[in-house]
C-alpha cells in the first residue's frame, strides 16, 4: 500500500522528477513480484514438481521390492571386494559390510556386499534389502511424503528466486536512475556554476 501511495504523491507532486515517478512505478512493480508473482511461479512450480515426483514415487514403489537376506559371513576388507549385485552407492562407510544371500521376486538367487543390518554382524542373521524383480540391489523407493517435501522445497527456491530477481531488477535501475539525477545535476552545475553569486545572474 505504501508504494501504491507513493507513486501517487509522486504524480501530484510539482517537485517531482521523471526519474522520480518511474523509480516510484518501478518500487511497485517489484512488490507486485514479490507479493503476487513470486507465490504464483512457486506454486505452479512445486505443484508441477510434486507430480512428477509422485508418478516416480509410484512407480518405484511398484518396481523394487523388500526381500528377506541372511548373512553368510563379514566381507573381507580392502577396496574391490564387493560381491556381484552390490551397489557401492548404497554402502554405508560406517556400517559394516557382510557378504549375504537372497532370492529375487523373480526367483533367482543373488550373492554380494551388503551393509549389515546389526552390529556385530553373525553368520545366519536375517535382514532384509531393497532389490529390484531382478535382484539387483536398489535404495529404498521415495514415499509420497518426501515426494511433497522436495517439491515444497523447490517450489520455495523458485518462489525466492523470482523475488530476488524482481528486487536485483528493482536495485539496478534505481542505481542507473541515481547515476542519471547525477549527471544532470552535474550538467545543471556546469551551466550555472560559473555564474553563481554574481549580481542579476540568471534573472
Amino acid at each position: 500500500m505504501w508504494t501504491a501511495a507513493g507513486v501517487w504523491r509522486w504524480r501530484r507532486n510539482p517537485l517531482r522528477r521523471p526519474t522520480d515517478l518511474v523509480e516510484a512505478w518501478v518500487a511497485f512493480a517489484a512488490v507486485v513480484c514479490v507479493l503476487l508473482v513470486a507465490p504464483a511461479v512457486g506454486c505452479a512450480t512445486g505443484l508441477r514438481v510434486d507430480d512428477r515426483l509422485q508418478q516416480a514415487a509410484r512407480e518405484q514403489q511398484k518396481e523394487r521390492f523388500l526381500v528377506p537376506a541372511v548373512v553368510v559371513r563379514p566381507a573381507e576388507e580392502g577396496p574391490g571386494r564387493a560381491g556381484a549385485g552390490a551397489n557401492p552407492q548404497h554402502h554405508s562407510p560406517r556400517r559394516t559390510q557382510v557378504v549375504a544371500e537372497w532370492t529375487a521376486p523373480d526367483g533367482s538367487s543373488h550373492r554380494g556386499t551388503v551393509p549389515a543390518a546389526e552390529e556385530p554382524p553373525q553368520a545366519g542373521d536375517r535382514f532384509r534389502i531393497w532389490t529390484d524383480a531382478g535382484g539387483r540391489l536398489v535404495g529404498r523407493p521415495l514415499d509420497a511424503a518426501s515426494a511433497a517435501a522436495h517439491a515444497a522445497v523447490v517450489g520455495l527456491a523458485a518462489a525466492a528466486g523470482v523475488a530476488l530477481l524482481a528486487d536485483t531488477g528493482r536495485r539496478l535501475v534505481v542505481r542507473r536512475l541515481v547515476h542519471r539525477r547525477h549527471a544532470l545535476l552535474d550538467r545543471a552545475w556546469a551551466e550555472t556554476g560559473p555564474d553563481w553569486g554574481r549580481a542579476g545572474a540568471g534573472s
